[in-house]
């Protein structure tokens, strides 16, 4: 579950992630998060090094180090947005490098998730190509996007419709020939 810094956990046994977004999104509350913290929880593992793409608050990398990633990054052009995942980071107990794009280390990723909306993601489909070895994730897509997004990262993912909710979609799916 997913809450404000100010409420108790609502499920104290389960993964709990408390966010505050600041200026930046990401409460987990929009359709797009929710997507893909469900793709997330029946995804990541301990062995998959993550980057999260647009972070916003940094909702989904928290969440990537909860559930167990060796490693996570977030990268968001938005310094209002990297100052709210930097406190929310602290205020999970975990330790995610958020950086802006000209601070990112680089790199390639097991895993790569962006929720960032359709057109900056068609745009963005090369650099997000370049880092991301095997799984990738991409929503704030509308269902009448969804095509145009898919063809834009054909070349190199195999990506279908695997959620959709109040109409938007969560793409997801793996890289034609997985890169070492």
């Amino acid at each position: 579950p997913i809450f404000p810094s100010w409420c108790t956990p609502p499920e104290p046994t389960a993964i709990n992630i408390s966010i505050d977004p600041g200026l930046a999104f990401g409460t987990g509350s929009h359709a797009t998060t929710r997507l893909v913290l469900r793709w997330l929880a029946n995804t990541i593992s301990a062995q998959h090094r993550m980057l999260d793409y647009g972070c916003g608050s940094g909702i989904l990398a928290i969440a990537a180090a909860r559930l167990g990633a060796a490693q996570v990054l977030g990268v968001d052009i938005d310094p209002q947005a990297l100052i709210a995942a930097n406190e929310n980071a602290l205020k999970n107990q975990v330790t995610i490098p958020f950086v802006a794009p000209a601070d990112d280390p680089g790199g390639r990723f097991d895993v790569v998730v962006a929720n960032i909306l359709a057109n900056p993601l068609i745009v963005l489909a090369p650099l997000i190509e370049s880092r991301c070895l095997q799984h990738l994730a991409l929503s704030g897509i509308l269902q009448e996007q969804a095509k145009e997004v898919m063809t834009a990262y054909a070349p190199w993912f195999a990506l279908k419709v695997c959620g959709e909710e109040d109409g938007w979609v969560l793409l997801a799916g793996t890289r034609h020939h997985v890169l070492t």
